[in-house]
């Protein structure tokens, strides 16, 4: 059995891709939908706000992201980077995760 692994460096831009751009490539990819929520503010770091998500079987997603984190106020779960929110989002492993992020990602 050959076991196949990613390249490090494809890992690695894509653990640093900003959540935006994650979420954008799910929604233009007809998985989900996202909007900003421009009436949070804030209470510990500037740097985060709060997304409302929803799939197209209806489903909804609460997410608070600040640079690399973030958090599923709705669920109490978190984590950092685009692969665990992915693989936290569809429900789909590691592997399936970042063969949906690197579709027409340039590397």
């Amino acid at each position: 059995m050959v076991r196949r692994s990613f390249d490090n460096k494809m890992l690695a831009r894509i653990r640093v891709m900003p959540l935006l751009q994650v979420l954008n490539k799910l929604r233009d990819g007809g998985h989900l939908f996202w909007r900003r929520d421009l009436d949070f503010v804030p209470e510990k770091d500037g740097n985060t706000v709060r997304l409302f998500l929803s799939s197209p079987s209806g489903f909804a997603w609460e997410i608070l992201v600040t640079n690399l984190k973030w958090y599923d106020a709705r669920a109490g779960k978190g984590g950092g980077g685009g692969i665990d929110l992915v693989m936290h989002l569809l429900g789909v492993d590691f592997v399936a995760a970042v063969k949906l992020l690197l579709v027409d990602t340039v590397m």
